[in-house]
């Protein structure tokens, strides 16, 4: 029966050191935060710029909470499609330069509803082998041929591109990796969908917000024209510091979501207050460009004491700074090392990455300052 193995198969997860345990945050969401009774200083949170406990993001929510209420009491089909909402589309929309934007309740069906509702089983899909969880999913669900190609490698995705005669082909790929924090290719990724007639399809998750002068991600930042991308993915929770996600593009993709995506026409519609707030996260994140700057010399703080002190890095110039150990068991004993001295940072085990890859994922906010960053380095190498 179905219930009969699953205490084995937890005893053999925590054998193997993959056993995920959740910590209980007791504060607010900043750089240190509450957790499990004791002050710590985190390294690991996706609020990139410190957006999270603005108190002008905060008011915004309690503002239109007063207004609008808690919930938002059915789908945005039905009747959970409030001014906020709508509203903060279409300034996301001028943000980012497209026709139209669509909400969804997480980046994780925003993913699922756009590929479901625009591919089916006569449709290929290409995927890089990083890409996040939610697009392979996507692919999945959506019963079309996937075809994998190695992680950035824009030579092997040509020669797949090329043997494929089937004319309903879609590009998939993350903007930044977040497991590696590495940047996709998009330039080379663009030219080929452009020349074998495939869409591309962007989640941006971890660089709307952070790459780019204004905050416009990955497009911005390698200064490609948003019309080589027809469909962009961006997450509110992370660097808009709230929740939820948007896909930009085209009125006909947009309207064409809105009439088959099954994640979005089957699930109520996020908080207008979340809406509300995020209008305002949405006006720091255009103006406040050194929140951007601040984030960028953290890095570049961290990578140059990491250097120094002979830690290996990954090829990485965002927020997201991972250290491979490679052994789950080694990665978990150094995460509980470096929380017996307050900091906290997650050991990152498969499946989440690959066997042999288990790493320290070490995330930036332009909230820390410089004398985190070295007090991080310090106990880095006192416990390595």
């Amino acid at each position: 029966m179905l219930f009969d193995d699953l205490e084995k198969q937890l005893e053999e997860r925590k054998e193997n050191h993959l056993y995920r345990s959740r910590k209980v945050i007791e504060s607010p969401q900043t750089v240190e935060p509450v957790v499990d009774g004791k002050k710590v200083l985190s390294f690991c949170s996706n609020d990139y710029l410190g957006l999270a406990n603005h108190p002008d993001v905060v008011k915004s929510f309690k503002r239109a909470a007063d207004s609008y209420g808690v919930g938002s009491g059915s789908a945005h089909l039905v009747s959970g499609h409030s001014a906020e909402h709508h509203q903060l589309e279409q300034e996301l929309a001028e943000f980012i330069g497209t026709e139209r934007v669509l909400l969804f309740s997480t980046g994780y069906m925003a993913n699922l509803g756009v590929v479901s509702a625009l591919c089916d089983r006569h449709s290929k899909i290409y995927e890089d082998k990083l890409n996040h969880a939610s697009l392979l999913d996507a692919a999945l669900l959506s019963r079309a041929k996937r075809v994998r190609y190695l992680h950035n490698d824009i030579e092997q995705l040509s020669s797949r591109l090329e043997m494929s005669s089937n004319e309903n082909k879609l590009i998939v790929t993350d903007g930044v990796f977040s497991m590696d924090g590495d940047l996709a290719p998009l330039n080379d990724i663009a030219r080929l969908a452009s020349e074998y007639s495939a869409a591309l399809m962007v989640d941006d998750a971890h660089g709307i917000g952070v790459l780019g002068t204004k905050g416009k991600g990955i497009i911005e930042h390698l200064g490609i024209d948003i019309k080589k991308v027809p469909i962009l993915v961006g997450t509110l929770g992370k660097a808009f510091g709230t929740a939820g996600a948007f896909v930009a593009g085209s009125e006909a993709l947009i309207e064409t979501l809105i009439q088959k995506s099954r994640s979005y026409i089957f699930t109520t519609a996020m908080p207008a207050a979340v809406a509300a707030a995020t209008r305002t996260s949405l006006q720091l994140v255009e103006n406040e460009n050194w929140r951007r700057e601040k984030l960028q010399s953290l890095i570049s703080q961290f990578r140059k004491g990491a250097a120094e002190l002979g830690l290996t890095l990954m090829d990485s110039n965002t927020a997201i700074q991972p250290v491979v150990i490679g052994s789950s068991g080694d990665t978990v004993v150094l995460s509980e090392k470096l929380l017996a001295r307050n900091i906290l940072i997650s050991a990152i085990r498969p499946p989440t990455v690959p066997e042999g890859t288990s790493r320290l994922r070490i995330t930036f906010s332009a909230t820390h300052t410089e004398e985190h960053v070295d007090e991080l380095l310090t106990v880095l190498d006192e416990i390595r």
